[in-house]
């Protein structure tokens, strides 16, 4: 079968592979006919997060039908249309029972703390190969699989499968609520979900940072008003426009691959000494080639930023994604002014069935976000669109069908 995989930092390739096959009674084999790039995945082709092994298939997010099913896989049949959830889950230990999905004391090979497990990540997930490829195996099937209702799409559901849970997750965890005042950094995919989200769960008003004028462009759909810190400093924005309070809450939906302004009144500040350490701290080693697989140059200015636009006593919850050795958080100013502070990876199986019945009723379509859709040949292509953050290219599924 055809897959995309990742061998070396700055290198991933379109290439045959064989075919996955039902290991244990728990397991299933999936034909996928949608999956999609994340910035996730970025982090890997430009070695910002470490650990990858030669070989593994590419790819956390899957729509799919069911072809085989182990033995205690109950809940499903062949043919079966079905949303992988990115992160994966027994569905029996007491972290799963209490919806705490992504910290599974099972899932993961490396143990109980080795942390979360999904799909095409670092050896420290698992590994489990990924669902950029014609078939996947799905482990703890029973738990990692959503029957996915009638009417919704596979467009529909691939936005489910990772980044709209994940913005569900964001709100929540900046416990987002009626009338808030809710700042999102980061204007990518992620981030956008997570403005309907706040929208979704209450917030009063809801306002978007980041430095790229297209993405900008597409938040308006979630009724978002834009700041471009390539244009204005961002932080005194949002002072200015909440009365010098700041945000009620903010989400952090940007990560590690952080960019510093490169215009306007933001750029050029007293950061870069330790902006330059921490790129060197996450990515030691990178492999750029031809304006490829460049590290974001500021791994934690969206973090200082939240800190800073955040009002007294109000929440941050942080989704973007930052590696196990990532240690630079401005806590000082955080603890000084009463910040409440939430982060981590999605439980995405506790929120999953419940996005999939929004959008099943129309109460929700997160397909304002999806800009590109490619068939898996062109897949490399479209990595590098998105890498380069193209017009266009905010979100990339790949048709497998």
């Amino acid at each position: 079968m055809k897959a995309v995989v990742w061998h070396d930092i700055g290198k991933i390739a379109l290439e045959q592979v064989p075919e996955p096959a039902v290991r244990g009674p728990q397991d299933a084999v999936v034909r996928i006919t949608t999956s999609a790039i994340c910035g996730t995945d970025l982090h890997f082709a430009r070695g910002t997060v470490p650990g990858m092994r030669p070989g593994t298939v590419l790819g956390h997010e899957g729509v799919g039908v069911v072809e085989e099913l182990g033995t205690q896989v109950r809940n499903f049949n062949p043919g079966d249309r079905v949303v992988v959830c990115s992160t994966i889950a027994c569905g029996h230990c007491v972290y799963c029972r209490a919806g705490y999905f992504s910290q599974c004391d099972v899932a993961n090979p490396n143990g109980p703390n080795a942390g979360t497990a999904y799909f095409g990540g670092p050896a420290a997930t698992g590994p489990f190969d990924g669902l950029q490829a014609e078939f996947a195996r799905i482990p703890y099937a029973h738990t990692t699989m959503v029957a996915i209702p009638p009417g919704v799409t596979d467009e529909q559901a691939i936005l489910i499968s990772d980044i709209f849970p994940t913005g569900w997750f964001g709100a929540r965890l900046a416990q987002v609520g009626s009338g808030d005042v809710v700042v999102v950094l980061g204007a990518g995919p992620v981030g956008q979900l997570a403005a309907l989200s706040a929208r979704m769960q209450g917030a009063g008003r809801v306002l978007i940072v980041d430095g790229n004028a297209d993405r900008l462009e597409t938040a308006r759909l979630q009724n978002a008003e834009t700041i471009n810190f390539n244009a204005e400093d961002p932080v005194e924005v949002v002072r200015e426009l909440t009365g010098g309070v700041g945000a009620d809450r903010v989400i952090e939906a940007v990560g590690v691959d952080a960019e510093s302004p490169k215009a306007g009144p933001a750029a050029g500040g007293a950061d870069r000494v330790a902006f330059e350490r921490e790129r060197r701290q996450v990515a030691p080693r990178t492999n750029v080639e031809d304006g490829h697989w460049v590290p974001g140059d500021a791994p934690s200015q969206a973090l200082r930023w939240a800190v800073e636009m955040a009002a007294k006593a109000g929440t941050i919850g942080i989704i973007g994604v930052y590696p196990s050795n990532f240690d630079s958080f401005p806590l000082g100013m955080a603890m000084n002014r009463n910040l409440t502070i939430q982060a981590g990876n999605c439980h995405h199986r506790h929120y999953v069935p419940g996005l999939l019945s929004k959008v099943a009723t129309g109460a929700a379509d997160p397909t304002t976000i999806l800009t590109q859709q490619e068939e898996l040949p062109t897949a490399i292509h479209a990595y590098e669109a998105f890498d380069r953050r193209e017009p266009g290219w905010t979100k990339v599924s790949l048709e497998l069908m």
